[in-house]
C-alpha cells in the first residue's frame, strides 16, 4: 500500500520560508515523477512544481525564483523549499507521485502566510 505523508506546513509571516516534506512508503520511490500542488477553498487544485524521475524540474510562473522542488530517493522523500512567501501562497499543499496509470496523493499540509 502506497502512502504519502506531507509535513512542514504552518503559519509564517510574509517574506518567510517553509520547507515541506513528502515521505513515501510502500513503493519504489525513485521511478516516480513528483508534483507539489496547492488548493484553496472553492478553487481547483493547481500544480506548483514538478520533478521527474530523472530530476528535471519545472515551476509555475508564480513561484519561479521563490520555490525549489527536490527529491531524496534514498530516503523516499520529496521536498518543497518555499521562500519569500506571500499571503496568496496560503493554501493546503499536496504531494503527488505518478508513473503511468499509477497516481498517488498525500493528505495535504496547511500553509498560512499572514502577519
Amino acid at each position: 500500500q502506497v502512502q504519502l505523508v506531507e509535513s512542514g506546513g504552518g503559519l509564517v509571516q510574509p517574506g518567510g520560508s517553509l520547507r515541506l516534506s513528502c515521505a513515501a512508503s510502500g513503493t519504489v520511490f525513485a521511478i516516480y515523477d513528483i508534483g507539489w500542488y496547492r488548493q484553496t477553498p472553492g478553487k481547483y487544485r493547481e500544480v506548483v512544481a514538478n520533478i521527474t524521475w530523472s530530476r528535471v524540474t519545472n515551476y509555475v510562473d508564480f513561484v519561479k525564483g521563490r520555490f525549489i522542488i527536490s527529491r531524496d530517493n534514498a530516503n523516499s522523500t520529496a521536498f518543497l523549499q518555499m521562500n519569500l512567501l506571500k499571503p496568496e501562497d496560503t493554501a493546503v499543499y499536496y504531494c503527488n507521485i505518478r508513473r503511468g496509470l499509477k497516481n498517488y496523493w498525500g493528505q495535504g499540509t496547511q500553509v498560512t502566510v499572514s502577519s
